[in-house]
């Protein structure tokens, strides 16, 4: 199977892989160069070609982790609107995975959670 191409910084890519491999059960996707995660047509974790990494948490959590990682909603890219799920994970913690794993698994459950998108496909 051939890989796609990720033009993501090389070291944020291998901290995104590692905070993925953290958790069972999730598979990581990729598409416009970017790494993502989806079930069931939702979004809950991704990586943008800067190396921004954003994580979805349900809205009893999501002012918490803002609050307690001095961060902000994701943004993909600096001219895009900030995402209304999902939080951009500081660099540092991105490095911690003991701390981040409980928020990923959390990430993974809520994405559980949401009704599915339907399909395009015919």
């Amino acid at each position: 199977m051939t890989q796609k191409k990720i033009s993501v910084p090389p070291e944020k890519q291998l901290l995104y892989e590692q905070m993925l491999a953290s958790v069972e059960g999730i598979e990581a996707k990729s598409n416009f160069g970017s790494g993502y995660t989806a079930m069931n047509g939702n979004m809950y974790t991704m990586i943008s070609k800067h190396g921004v990494v954003g994580i979805r948490l349900p809205e009893s959590e999501r002012a918490a982790f803002i609050e307690r990682f001095q961060t902000e909603l994701f943004r993909g890219d600096p001219s895009w609107p900030p995402a209304k799920e999902l939080v951009a994970v500081p660099d540092a913690l991105l490095e911690d995975i003991d701390t981040l794993r409980p928020y990923v698994e959390s990430s993974y459950r809520y994405a559980q959670t949401l009704k599915p998108k339907p399909t395009k496909r015919k």
